[in-house]
């Protein structure tokens, strides 16, 4: 967080409410030029977009004016928020990548690498 984001926070920000992940939220409730309050997250240790869920991320882009409320009824279909793995050992391997161990299995139209005769 730079030092301009904690004076912000510090003289103008209203604390709004945190989530699951302990991110904080904040706004600033005078108008700007388009007539809409500031609105910003404080992430808890490294800013990674991906941890704000979908419940704030509506709040924070004035899709909803009302913060998510805590503990909010959940819809059977709805499963819990997580953070994107890309870059991860948690990331998403398809069958047959590289970091996968084991011999991929052939398949119809492999690659098969130009030779000069």
């Amino acid at each position: 967080m730079s030092i301009g984001t904690r004076l912000m926070t510090f003289f103008a920000g209203t604390f709004v409410g945190a989530d699951e992940f302990g991110n904080r939220y904040y706004k600033d409730p005078r108008r700007s030029r388009n007539n809409r309050e500031k609105r910003w997250v404080l992430y808890k240790g490294y800013p990674e977009a991906s941890a704000v869920s979908a419940d704030w991320h509506g709040w924070l882009h004035h899709r909803t004016q009302e913060p998510p409320a805590r503990g909010a009824e959940r819809f059977e279909w709805q499963t819990p928020h997580k953070l994107n793995a890309t870059g991860t050992s948690e990331a998403y391997r398809p069958p047959g990548h590289a970091l996968l161990i084991g011999d991929r299995p052939r398949a119809t139209g492999d690659y098969e690498p130009w030779s000069p005769r």
